[in-house]
């Protein structure tokens, strides 16, 4: 099955993704579970291990840099659901503007980690997120937090609970509340929370989430 843009539109709009069995798989399927994974905007939980690391590490933060980075490494490993055609048409709605990266860089420029996904009105849904060093997904999920809520997202969609995301502050929701909150979600017409940075030009909204956010109207 060839995935389209506007079909993985459509698709999340209506609370449905896809994934494949492994890389090497050309099938797709679809999902929609009935005890959704979500991530509350005001409740993520930065651990002191964390914020050490963060304050410690000299870690830059960009966002939209080498989306096409973030997604090859999310797919690097020895069991992902991402195949070519999932990386394909995500490619594709990044160019659209639709598909979005954050980056977490090492003092020598070197990729950290990352988390990349779609946004659509006011809800992100958060495909997948990479380490390179120890804490890196946890930086760029905090970075990606903070950009959302100071833009005024209002869902962050993780689609499944793993034990990471529940130390995180991620918790289930039943398919029907899960409903509800996506749709109110869509009406929503945030700030626009994906403005390019270089990852020298300052260390982005990880601690200051309403702050360096570009503040006008992004309709999608």
């Amino acid at each position: 099955m060839r995935l389209t843009p506007e079909l993985i539109v459509r698709a999340y709009a209506g609370g449905v993704f896809p994934m494949a069995e492994s890389a090497e798989s050309d099938e797709v399927h679809w999902f929609e579970p009935r005890q959704r994974g979500v991530l509350p905007l005001d409740g993520f939980h930065v651990s002191r291990s964390l914020g050490k690391t963060r304050r410690q590490g000299g870690f830059t933060f960009s966002c939209d840099r080498d989306f096409a980075g973030v997604l090859a490494a999310c797919a690097d490993r020895p069991a992902t659901w991402i195949n070519p055609e999932i990386a394909r048409v995500f490619t594709e709605l990044h160019g659209l503007g639709l598909a979005h990266s954050v980056e977490v860089w090492t003092s020598d420029g070197a990729l950290a980690g990352g988390v990349y996904g779609l946004a659509l009105g006011g809800a992100f849904f958060a495909e997948s997120m990479v380490s390179r060093v120890t804490g890196g997904s946890k930086m760029a999920l905090a970075e990606l937090v903070a950009r959302l809520r100071g833009a005024g997202f209002a869902l962050l969609d993780t689609q499944y609970l793993t034990p990471h995301l529940a130390t995180l502050g991620g918790i289930e929701i039943s398919r029907a509340v899960y409903r509800t909150r996506l749709a109110e979600a869509l009406e929503r017409t945030p700030r626009l929370a994906f403005v390019p940075q270089n990852p020298e030009a300052g260390d982005g909204a990880f601690w200051q989430p309403a702050k360096g956010i570009g503040g006008s109207a992004g309709g999608r």
